[in-house]
């Protein structure tokens, strides 16, 4: 007896062996039927015993047709499932196609009512099925159609409904495929739906158009095997042409559990082929099972000839394309170029490469051709700096040539001992850093100032002028010499130019110091602005002024102003920047001012004509500024001179006066220069006075401050009535001319006055 039941338990153990995998869930049978008719019925589905399937995934099969009707695999769990039939599975996307059952009622022209509906309902509750809620759309056809799809009448969670109308005028409208409402509808269902009911509304009836469209038809069905006609709302024949049923997808999935939970579960995991994976359904609770990329097969079967085999990708090139030597590896393949070729095999053809002399040829070659191009290269280079060079050299000699150049040296020439240079381009280019932006100190209306070194390595003052008037070119260098012989301490001197350039370049002594501008108006000590260092500076200017105008040439400047006032180590005054005022056409002086607003002439802002008389006015204003502080052309753009008139005509000139100075001692003196500063601004030329008596005037009125103070000055000049004082006073005429010609001239006179403001 103990003997009989051992033999039964190594039995026993021994068919477990080969039922059961390692762990896993409970492996098939290999006597169990896998194909019914045409289908295919893979692991975990079975025929057969129950050890052919997992739980509930058992179908079952008619070995013998009938009725004309194939074999074909259904489902049949009563009284929960109809009979359905299985018309395909798909492991891979967890889906099977079943058939639906075509719904219908039709109006009976005897009874003249709607027969009984032919209502459909399927139930898959409790099995591993659910309707797919993306392949399926529960569709209604018909021309007066309302019916409805819901869950268990238990349940009612779910119902929808549809509706399907048309008139006897869509016939021939309505396009085939166009499911949109006439003739035809399609709604959605939810996830997880496992039970549906169809039924029809009966109020809606054809009774009144069944001679075009007697029945209605609903049906769940995959919406991608379903072309809509219109004759399926117009015939009867809808049901029997698709023998009463059309495909319905089902999803399936194992257990209601997720891959985390299941795998967990050796004994129930269904994944069992060591190449598979685990994914979780989309609809609903549970998991299917898939072979790892680069494998195919049942991933639901241990069998290693059955499970996830590997695929040989190289068997199958339209697939897995590969333009190379492909090596199959397991869980996928290798696709690389032999030998002498190169690239990559997977996106396009080998390239075949060069044999190693082929390629030393052509490296060769290569160089060859490169030096080849280097030295053409450079040949064209010097080829085209040459050109340059030489335009360059061209250029530099027509401007020297129109400047009047070889005249200024054959006249240098005859005076051996004039003390003026003569500068090539090279050496300003390098004095100015190639005329650096960072170099300038200066800018005005006729050009900016660069600071340099000449050759001896001394700082001078380098002027690049801006224009040139092409009437004067061949004066220019006769009109540089005599500004070469322009010598006085108040003066900046002119040591050279540069006649190589598009406009002249001026070369001039440095002065250290900053402007007369800058000493009024912007430095912060008032000790440095005592009223005897502005009037040295004044007597210093006027004098320098004075000089040019009695030079055996007359030299006019064209634009005084504090700012071209330049201030040595002293603070003795140099006048600059009247060099390239010399350089004006005739022509040009039409149309354009030249100068500082705020210091232009009235005079000559009427007729552009430049006299001494118009550096006398100019000089008028910088005594202004030198009394009251003031900027010749406020921030407004309000003339310091009209500021100045006004404020004599109401008596009120002290308020006017730099408090820096405005202290009893001083006031006589300030009167004094303040009446001179109003001579100078006279409308008329004519009724200036001239620049001598200018700077004899100041001279007179410096010396006494400078040798014995303030107090000394009772007997210097006529006293300046300040609070009585007109601007008719300044009609005196310090050139002896007469004044006549100043009340004719008024007019024109106050309309520069107001340009002037």
């Amino acid at each position: 007896m103990q003997l009989s039941h051992l033999l039964l338990a190594v039995l026993w153990l021994a068919a477990a062996a080969v039922l059961l995998p390692a762990g896993g869930v409970r492996q098939p049978s290999s006597n169990c039927q896998r194909k019914c008719g045409e289908v295919d019925i893979p692991y975990p589905f079975g025929i057969g015993p129950d050890d052919c399937a997992l739980s509930g995934f058992i179908l079952r099969c008619n070995n013998t047709a009938e009725g004309g009707r194939l074999m074909k695999p259904f489902v049949s769990f009563k009284p929960y499932i109809n009979h359905v039939d299985v018309l395909s599975i798909s492991l891979l996307q967890g889906q099977a196609r079943m058939d639906s059952h075509i719904s219908s009622t039709c109006y009976d022209t005897i009874s003249h009512e709607m027969d009984d509906s032919d209502s459909w309902r399927l139930n898959f509750t409790n099995t591993p099925y659910r309707f797919s809620d993306t392949s399926n759309r529960f569709t209604v056809i018909g021309c007066q159609t309302l019916a409805y799809i819901q869950d268990n009448n238990n349940n009612r969670k779910y119902m929808s409904g549809c509706v399907a109308m048309c008139q006897e005028s869509d016939l021939t409208t309505v396009p085939n495929g166009s499911c949109s409402g006439i003739g035809c509808c399609q709604t959605a269902i939810p996830k997880g739906m496992q039970y549906y009911e169809v039924t029809f509304d009966m109020s809606f009836n054809t009774s009144q158009i069944y001679n075009f469209s007697a029945c209605s038809y609903a049906v769940l069905t995959d919406s991608s095997d379903f072309r809509f006609q219109m004759r399926y709302a117009t015939s009867n024949d809808f049901s029997p042409t698709n023998n009463g049923r059309l495909p319905l997808s089902v999803d399936w999935a194992i257990g209601n559990e997720t891959c985390e939970l299941a795998r967990k579960k050796l004994d129930t995991y269904a994944c069992a082929s060591k190449n598979s994976k685990c994914v979780d359904s989309s609809n609903g609770p549970g998991y299917i099972c898939n072979c790892s990329e680069g494998y195919d097969g049942n991933p639901y079967l241990q069998d290693p000839a059955q499970g996830c085999i590997d695929i040989d990708e190289c068997k199958d090139p339209n697939k897995y394309p590969c333009h190379g030597t492909c090596r199959n590896k397991e869980g996928g393949f290798d696709c690389f170029c032999p030998p002498g070729t190169r690239g990559n095999a997977t996106m396009g053809p080998c390239i075949k490469m060069m044999t190693k002399q082929v390629r030393i040829a052509i490296g060769i070659c290569a160089t060859v051709f490169f030096v080849l191009i280097i030295l053409l290269g450079l040949q064209w280079i010097k080829h085209k700096k040459r050109i340059i060079r030489q335009d360059l050299i061209s250029k530099r000699d027509a401007y020297f040539r129109q400047h009047g150049g070889q005249l200024l040296v054959d006249m240098m020439k005859i005076e051996n001992n004039i003390k003026f240079k003569l500068y090539c381009l090279e050496e300003i280019e390098l004095a100015t850093n190639n005329f650096d932006d960072k170099e300038i100190i200066g800018q005005g209306g006729q050009g900016t100032v660069y600071r340099g070194y000449d050759l001896d390595n001394n700082l001078v003052a380098i002027k690049k002028c801006k224009r040139i008037d092409e009437n004067r070119m061949t004066e220019f260098g006769q009109e540089l010499l005599i500004l070469s012989r322009v010598t006085h301490k108040n003066i900046v001197k002119l040591l050279g130019c540069s006649l190589h350039f598009e406009a002249p370049v001026l070369v001039y002594e440095f002065v250290p110091n900053k402007t007369l501008h800058y000493l009024i108006h912007v430095h912060d000590q008032p000790s440095m602005r005592t009223l005897e260092i502005r009037l040295k500076i004044a007597a210093e200017s006027a004098e320098a002024l004075a000089y040019l105008h009695t030079h055996n040439h007359p030299i006019f400047h064209g634009d005084v102003k504090s700012a071209n006032i330049l201030l040595a180590h002293d603070l003795s005054a140099k006048v600059s920047d009247f060099g390239c005022s010399l350089i004006r056409s005739d022509e040009e002086n039409l149309h354009v001012i030249k100068g500082t607003m705020g210091y232009l002439d009235p005079e000559y802002l009427l007729n552009f004509n430049l006299t001494d008389k118009s550096d006398v006015y100019s000089f008028g204003v910088v005594l202004l500024e030198l009394v009251t502080r003031r900027r010749a052309l406020s921030k407004d753009k309000e003339s310091l001179v009209s500021v100045f008139k006004d404020a004599v005509k109401e008596g009120k000139l002290v308020e006017l006066v730099d408090p820096e100075i405005a202290d009893h001692d001083n006031m006589e003196v300030i009167c004094k220069v303040a009446e001179l500063a109003n001579q100078c601004l006279a409308i008329t030329g004519a009724s200036r006075p001239i620049m001598r008596h200018v700077a004899e005037k100041l001279r007179r009125l410096v010396r006494p401050i400078m040798l014995h103070g303030t107090e000394e000055l009772n007997n210097v000049g006529s006293q300046f009535p300040v609070q009585a004082w007109s601007s008719t006073n300044a009609a005196y005429d310090y050139t002896g001319e007469q004044t006549s010609d100043y009340y004719s001239q008024k007019k024109k006179a106050a309309m520069s006055v107001e340009f002037a403001r």
